[in-house]
């Protein structure tokens, strides 16, 4: 049983760790890659976009 949030298109989102903690934005375009890793893009309210995994984020909405 996965203790995580269902991450869906248009939430809003606070990466809390990797790269880009400390960032927020919107989800985008959600895909599971050939791992089984679930990756985002999140796109933040100035409209810079970056790619990060899913685990890396909580929904903040």
């Amino acid at each position: 049983m996965s203790k995580q949030v269902k991450l869906k298109d248009g939430d809003e989102c606070t990466v809390i760790a990797g790269t880009h903690a400390g960032k927020a934005g919107t989800v985008r375009d959600i895909n599971t890659s050939k791992t089984g890793h679930i990756t985002i893009t999140v796109v933040q309210k100035n409209g810079v976009k970056f790619k990060t995994l899913g685990k890396n984020v909580a929904v903040t909405s």
